[in-house]
């Protein structure tokens, strides 16, 4: 096969977006745009990748840099249009030898299975393929002026296009796949000569057709392509990748009575068998295994339910929570970068922060695992079997036993032995005639007001 590079355009300054945050760096499933296309060209079997950045945007730089290395880097300064963008990545390519794809970095809902058909008309012998779209509304897109045989003769911006150009479905998604040597050969020809003085890739097109080579298009539905260049948009573009992956979900068995209710995360891992209910928010990063039952207005993230675990209602399952085969996290119940054993269970009105509890633990309402001193974090480690008592503070660092108590309203301050019983509060007073006493002084009080 051969090789594939992606040149992504990253460099837009990303006005309509109105945000402090750069364009690319908003989330869609809870990852970046850049992200997302990043993901989708190595899927499609790109070895290579180019991102195109601005000066602009430093945070757009870091997440390349982080992801693909600084080699991943081309810089356009100063921005000159788009044919200038992917030669700017020129450079980076001289040693590769094989088909580059060129994308947009704002596209978050392209998948492989939409750019793996320009790759085959490139091993079918097209010189240069295009991706096109047919838009319900096709106003500010160029159109793809296709021939008699299928091939595409030029693309017409609206501005310059006739009243029958204007009616043509076809138009340009700004993706094209061409070899390397004949792509940047065609850029560097590219010339400014319109009205804004910028270098625009579809000038590639009339170049490549006036030396006969082929140039045809493969068409990917409208939702496939679209970019995410204002809020609405973001959101449009969110909502499509929620029905997708509700539909993907369902479809595996994962049972919902309320699915339009449910949001999933890009990489969410739900098994077959596992059932959710209403209100439920898988943030990133979250593995639920068959048999569990999430129930309604839990949010879960960066965590792992395992097999029969009942989760909610109204739980959080924060960072490295991670919840064993038949436990209970009840409603109102926090769990971050805790173990939770089998068969465990915290069923009401609890925070358990750092450390471990073991199996067929029961957690009492009201416990809160002690574990910051405004400087450092500390763990608290329960025991097989072992009972906390309701309203019991267990300030970290400190072990419970297996098999031990915690008496209800305890303080627990230091390590409880195995199937010991620890108290910590204060013994109980009862001051007969109290209550009646003060009664009848506030009353008395009241009454002289």
């Amino acid at each position: 096969m051969t090789a594939r590079a992606a040149v992504i355009l990253a460099a837009g300054q990303g006005t309509r977006m109105k945000s402090p945050v750069p364009k690319l760096l908003h989330k869609v499933g809870g990852r970046t745009l850049l992200d997302r296309v990043i993901d989708t060209v190595e899927a499609a079997g790109c070895e290579k990748i180019i991102v195109v950045v601005g000066d602009h945007s430093p945070g757009v730089r870091a997440l390349v840099v982080k992801r693909l290395g600084e080699g991943a880097v081309a810089v356009q300064d100063p921005p000159l249009g788009t044919a200038h963008a992917v030669l700017a990545a020129k450079a980076a390519l001289a040693d590769f030898n094989g088909d580059v794809l060129v994308t947009n970095g704002d596209c978050p809902l392209l998948q492989a299975a939409d750019l793996n058909p320009l790759f085959a008309l490139r091993a079918s012998g097209t010189d240069l393929a295009i991706m096109g779209f047919k838009p319900v509304d096709g106003l500010l897109y160029g159109r793809l002026i296709l021939g008699a045989d299928g091939h595409v003769i030029r693309i017409v911006e609206p501005k310059d296009a006739t009243a029958e150009e204007l009616a043509v479905k076809a138009c340009n998604a700004g993706m094209y796949c061409a070899d390397r040597a004949a792509l940047f050969g065609w850029l560097d020809r590219v010339d400014n000569n319109n009205g804004k003085q910028e270098y625009y890739i579809t000038s590639i097109v009339g170049l490549a057709t006036a030396e006969e080579k082929k140039v045809r298009v493969n068409f990917a539905p409208e939702n496939a392509v679209m970019g995410a260049d204002t809020p609405m948009q973001l959101s449009q573009a969110e909502a499509i990748f929620q029905a997708r992956a509700r539909a993907h979900f369902l479809a595996e068995g994962v049972a919902m009575a309320a699915p339009e209710t449910i949001h999933f995360s890009w990489d969410t891992q739900l098994a077959p068998g596992v059932q959710v209910e209403q209100f439920v928010v898988f943030a990133p990063g979250v593995t639920v295994e068959t048999g569990a039952v999430i129930r309604a207005f839990s949010h879960l993230e960066g965590c792992i339910v395992h097999s029969g675990a009942l989760i909610g209602p109204y739980a959080r399952l924060r960072p490295g929570a991670d919840i064993g085969e038949d436990a209970h996290i009840g409603n109102f119940v926090e769990v971050k970068k805790v173990k939770v054993g089998a068969g465990a269970k915290a069923n009401h009105l609890s925070y358990l922060g750092d450390g471990t509890v073991g199996a067929k633990a029961n957690i009492g309402a009201g416990t809160i695992f002690c574990n910051y001193d405004g400087f450092d974090k500390y763990e608290t480690h329960i025991g097989e079997n072992a009972f906390v008592g309701s309203n019991s503070a267990l300030v970290a660092p400190v072990r419970v036993g297996a098999g031990a108590m915690t008496g209800s309203g305890s303080v627990v301050t230091a390590d409880v032995p195995a199937d010991a019983l620890a108290l910590s509060r204060a013994p109980q007073q009862n001051k007969d005639g109290w209550a009646a006493r003060f009664r009848a002084m506030k009353i008395a009080q009241k009454a002289k007001k």
